[in-house]
Formats: structure tokens, C-alpha cells, sequence
């Protein structure tokens, strides 16, 4: 069967077929993943860049609006470096397409040529021995073989084969993939989507895409083991939304915040990478050129551990909400969802665009209340599904499914993802006693604990855990719509201070107030001692906002009262903040 030209739906159905080969591929695509940094996770963001598409571009009523539809999917949903250059890509060829309803081999061919040369300048660093090596030299094969045929199979199969030799030379060209023994994972990528648009053109028929093989012996002979230095920890990724934004600008902004830097787009919306150690300074002042949207900020580091080096076969995943010290998150890699935090229209990942000090400067000062939101769906899913690559079983401890909505999107992520065993707990705690209660999780799977074992027990975990929160000022909770305003006046007019805690089902209640902080330090205390008196504590900690002096205070009284210093004393979750406001103190325990 020749087919002598390209419409929006042989298009449309063209690209869900390269989507699919890349999916079924993703894993390999993850275990050979070392340029630019082995993170393993090429595989994971070339598939989310793929499903975008697939989930939200439509058929349009001609070749040009179909193609524009997939480009703006694939740049909002790219993810990683390889997506955002197949987004690149993607986005160059629809400029080239004209408002025709159909497109010829001829036309085709050029038009592939100039992509390429677009999807080169959005890198500031172009490396070749990458996809952008294989890109090139398959649209060049495109190219020169268009002026012997008007066949599209034909096209696509000669250059098939000068792709997969060009990722059979990828080693060649890039040392690193030489000491690996492996080929660039972003390239085999690019080799499964046009294999799988091969396989559609020869054999599929439309609305009928199977899912076709995308094995290539030849690449697949080992897995790498290799260990590289990872000098810039997260690879950060945003669309900016706004009017004539200044692209220029942008590539200099984000490119002295780090390497690996991708700037694509337009004026009106832009799509950047960068892998970078300071993620939060660059977000804070990329909002000065437009709305930050669709932040993803990966831990590379810990991608590495996961990859290279995992501690147990268990995977343990939280939220943001859960306060524990960093340095313990790393060691023990706790992977943590970030909730979104917004004032206005500038959007923060929790803890990684936004860090607590920042968070508390733009509470102070910004008019406009923060709103806070769980995860999206997709990045859970993308997260699972990343962890079941490399983990026999996943546990997941949320926040109280009574206080936030984030339960129930991490079950319905859970429930896209089947190949692993994924339990999502409700911890009816957060903050501090939701960090005891992963503390504990890793404490008893470290005796050996099976995933059952640990899942039954955090039951009686969260029973023996108990939290008192020491609030300095109602006005954020008026702010922020959690009590009305004539409370908060009363509250302000008698100098009233409440202490909030949690009940047995998670939710916030109020456990009495003082007419001063020292009434409330003191009913806190006896709070503390009679939860003591029921049996031995097993830990304690204390978090504060902005209010390092007066927890200092509470783990001193708390450290003669129990006979020991808390697990720690660490400044509380901007999202956690941003309802119960500066100077609050929280004080939590779990019993033995």
C-alpha cells in the first residue's frame, strides 16, 4: 500500500502509533539512561510527553490545525530533555506546515529539515551523539530519499534504517555512552516513534493503532551500570504563559541558573528545561517575565540512588505536608509529591520552587492569599509508574484524607499504574506526625518488615500519635476562608490564642485557647504529659514558622519532661503554613 500524502487524521493516528512504541519501551528506555545524567527516567518523561499528546491533541479541520494541536500537547506535556526536544521538534514542523489539507513526501522532507534546524537552536549547548544527532541525520535521509519516491512507507523505511545506524553510532560520538556500553536513551526514543509510525503506515489501520514491537537487538545488549557525578541536583521544567515574553531573555535567565538548558516556544508560551541546583531562586524571578505553569522538578540525585543504588526493595512515597529533615528524606530516599502553592497567578512546587523563608517573605507582603492544591493525576502517575521500575512494591503516606483531596488523586494514579502493588495510607496526621509516622515506616521495614507487615501497623502507629498546635494569630486562617471574620475579630478583640489538633479521623478541631502564647505552652505541656503517662514515647519533634525561639523553648521543657531531645525541630511545610500562619508552633508524639 503507498500512501502519497499526509491529512490531519492519517497524522492525528501516525503519532498515537510513535506514542505507543515509545510507552511499551519505556522501561529499557529507562535503564539505559546516562547522558546527560544517569537519572534513569528518560524512558518516564519520553512516555508523559507521549501521553499528553495522545490525552489532549484532536483532529482538526485541516493538516495545519491537526499538527498545531499535537505541538501544543507535546510542549505543554513534554517532560525531561528528550520530551522537550521531540516537543521542539514537533512545534518547528507545524510552523512549516502550511493551512493546506494535505502534505506530500516532497514537502514533508523540507520541512523535516528545517524542524530539526529549529529544535537545535531551542538547545543552548547542542551535543551531538544525542537524539538531536539522530533527529538530524534521519531528516536528512528524509531529504535526500524524497526526491526518489512519493511514497511515505518508502521514505519512512530508508530512513529507519539511517536512524537506527545513527543510534548504533551514538557511543561513537559521546564518550560517556561508550564507558556505558549502551546507546542514548533520548535517541532509541526517537528510533521507537518512527518505528512505530513505520509499523501504522504498513500495516495499521485508522482508529485501530496496535501497539507494535520496538525491539532493536543490535542496542540491547546490556543494561549500564554505569555511576556518574551529578553536579546540578533537579532538573526543572515549567511552561511560562504571557504576551510578547522575551525568549532571549528567558534562554539567558534560565542558562545561568544551570546546564542542559532548553528554551522552546514563542512569545505567548514557552516551554523551559534546566538542570539547575537552585530551582526556587529561578522560579521566583522567572515570574517577573510570565505565569509559571506545569512545573516539574525532579530530584536527579535521588533518581540516581533510586536507579543505582536503592536502600530496600520497598519504595516509600509522601507529601509535601510531611515535615521531616531533609538530610533523613535523602539518606532514607523518601520520595516526596509537592503540593502546588499559588499567590495569584504565580505557581510553586512546595519545598522546591518555593522554600520557607521565600514562602513567608510573599505572605507577608502579598495581598492575595496562597492557595494551595494537591499533585495533578499525571504527575502521580508518572511518579508510580517510575518507581515500579525499579521497586518490587510502593507505600504511599498521605496526609489526612479529612484536611486534603491528595488521598484520593494518589489512589486514582495508583489504579492507572497495575504493575506493582501500590497501598495508599491515610495517616489521619501531617506535618511533624505525619513525618513520625514515615519515620517509624522506615525504621520497621530496616528490621525487615514485609509490605503487609508495614501496612497493618501503621495502623496502630497513627492510633499512638497525637499533635497540638500552638497558633500565634488567627488572621491567616481568616485569610485563607477557614473561620469567618467576625471569629477572628472576637479572637483578636480578647487576645485569644487557640490550640488546634487533630481528632481520631484526622480532622482539625479546636482543644481550647489562652489570653496569652505562655497559657497555651502550659496546656500544651500537660497535654504532653498526660499522652506520656498512657506509655513510653517512642519520638517527639517540634516544627514552628518563622518562630525558631519559642520551639527552642518547647523542645527544652519537653526535653526534661520526657528525658530526651526531640527527633528534630525544623521549620514547618509552606503548605502546611500557609492555613495556620507565622509563629505557630507544633508539638507531636507517637507512643511506642
Amino acid at each position: 500500500m503507498k500512501i502519497r500524502y499526509l491529512n490531519g487524521e492519517r497524522l492525528y493516528y501516525a503519532f498515537l502509533a510513535g506514542g505507543n512504541a515509545v510507552i511499551n519501551d519505556k522501561d529499557y528506555l529507562n535503564k539505559i539512561n546516562v547522558f546527560p545524567v544517569p537519572d534513569a527516567d528518560t524512558g518516564t518523561n519520553l512516555a508523559a510527553t507521549m501521553r499528553s499528546i495522545a490525552e489532549t491533541s484532536v483532529v482538526g479541520k485541516s493538516l495545519k490545525t491537526t499538527f498545531r494541536s499535537i505541538a501544543d500537547a507535546a510542549l505543554a506535556g513534554a517532560r525531561g530533555n528528550s520530551g522537550l526536544i521531540f516537543a521542539q521538534f514537533i512545534h518547528g514542523l507545524s510552523n512549516e506546515i502550511k493551512s493546506e489539507h494535505r502534505i506530500t513526501a516532497a514537502n514533508f522532507a523540507e520541512s523535516a529539515r528545517r524542524a530539526v534546524q529549529s529544535a537545535y537552536k531551542a538547545i543552548l549547548q547542542p551535543v551531538e551523539g544525542t537524539m538531536l544527532t539522530v533527529m538530524r541525520e534521519w531528516a536528512e535521509a528524509i531529504h535526500e530519499h524524497a526526491s526518489r519516491t512519493a511514497d511515505f512507507v518508502e521514505l519512512l523505511s530508508f530512513s529507519l534504517q539511517r536512524a537506527k545506524q545513527s543510534l548504533l553510532d551514538t557511543p561513537k560520538k559521546l564518550s560517556v555512552l561508550a564507558k556505558a556500553g549502551v546507546v542514548d536513551a533520548g535517541a532509541k526514543g526517537f528510533v521507537d516513534f518512527i518505528e512505530g509510525v513505520l509499523h501504522f503506515t504498513r500495516a495499521g489501520r485508522l482508529r485501530k493503532v496496535s501497539a507494535p514491537a520496538v525491539a532493536l537487538p543490535e542496542a540491547e545488549a546490556r543494561v549500564h551500570s554505569f555511576k556518574g557525578e551529578i553536579r546540578e541536583r533537579y532538573c526543572a521544567e515549567a511552561l511560562l504563559h504571557g504576551k510578547d515574553m522575551d525568549l532571549d531573555r528567558v534562554r539567558s535567565l534560565v542558562s545561568s541558573h544551570g546546564t542542559s538548558a532548553i528554551v522552546a516556544g514563542s512569545e505567548e508560551k514557552i516551554r523551559f528545561h534546566v538542570h539547575t541546583n537552585s530551582p526556587a531562586e529561578l522560579f521566583f524571578r522567572i515570574n517577573d517575565i510570565g505565569s509559571a505553569v506545569q512545573l516539574k522538578v525532579d530530584d536527579m540525585r535521588k533518581q540516581y540512588e533510586v536507579s543505582h543504588n536503592r536502600k530496600r526493595r520497598i519504595a516509600l512515597v509522601t507529601d509535601s505536608s510531611c515535615d521531616l529533615p531533609p538530610e533523613f528524606v535523602d539518606e532514607q530516599q523518601i520520595q516526596v509529591i509537592p503540593f502546588n502553592l499559588s499567590f495569584g497567578e504565580s505557581l510553586f512546587l512546595d519545598k522546591l520552587t518555593i522554600m520557607p523563608e521565600q514562602f513567608y517573605t510573599l505572605l507577608k507582603t502579598r495581598r492575595e492569599h496562597p492557595q494551595t492544591s494537591v499533585a495533578g493525576i499525571a504527575a502521580v502517575e508518572n511518579l508510580f509508574s517510575y518507581l515500579s521500575t525499579f521497586y518490587d512494591s510502593i507505600l504511599v503516606f498521605h496526609i489526612s484524607a479529612k484536611l486534603s483531596g491528595a488521598l484520593g488523586f494518589s489512589q486514582q494514579a495508583a489504579d492507572k499504574v497495575k504493575r506493582k502493588k501500590i497501598t495508599i495510607i491515610n495517616s489521619k496526621n501531617l506535618s511533624l506526625t505525619l513525618g513520625l509516622i514515615v519515620k517509624r515506616a522506615v525504621e520497621a521495614l530496616d528490621r525487615g518488615a514485609s509490605h503487609d507487615e508495614v501496612v497493618r501497623m501503621s495502623e496502630e502507629w497513627i492510633a499512638k500519635t497525637r499533635l497540638w498546635a500552638d497558633i500565634a494569630t488567627l488572621k491567616y486562617m481568616v485569610r485563607g476562608g477557614r473561620i469567618s471574620p467576625m471569629k477572628g475579630l472576637v479572637a483578636r478583640l480578647f487576645h485569644l490564642k487557640p490550640i488546634i489538633t487533630l481528632d481520631e479521623e484526622g480532622k482539625g478541631t479546636s482543644l481550647g485557647k489562652s489570653f496569652s502564647r505562655r497559657g497555651n505552652m502550659k496546656k500544651i505541656l500537660r497535654h504532653v504529659a498526660e499522652a506520656a503517662s498512657r506509655g513510653k514515647v517512642w519520638q517527639y519533634a517540634v516544627v514552628h514558622a518563622q518562630n525558631l525561639a519559642r520551639a527552642r523553648i518547647y523542645a527544652q521543657k519537653l526535653g526534661k519532661m520526657l528525658g530526651r531531645p526531640p527527633a528534630f525541630v525544623m521549620d514547618i511545610s509552606p503548605v502546611v503554613g500557609a492555613h495556620n500562619g507565622i509563629g505557630v508552633v507544633g508539638v507531636g508524639l507517637m507512643l511506642e
